[in-house]
């Protein structure tokens, strides 16, 4: 009997960037975030300090929240 094999060797893309479109408007947030000169705007982080585990970069904060207004999706900390 043939068919479809069962046994994929992955089930997920093998990168990210397959599963967002190219004219999805994410693209376009992560242009434009990171054309932007963080530290002259006044961010903090944008350089690690010396002495523990670094955060978050401030760029892909950023990017999250821009998303998160363009689609009306409200934060979750409340």
């Amino acid at each position: 009997m043939e068919g479809e094999d069962r046994r994929p060797s992955t089930l997920l893309p093998d990168c990210l960037e397959d599963y967002v479109a190219e004219d999805n408007p994410v693209r376009v947030i992560e242009v434009f975030v990171d054309e932007l000169d963080l530290g002259a705007v006044g961010f903090e982080g944008v350089s690690p300090a010396s002495i523990g585990r670094p955060g978050y970069h401030p760029s892909t904060l950023l990017k999250i929240y821009l998303y998160g207004y363009l689609n009306r999706i409200p934060s979750s900390r409340r």
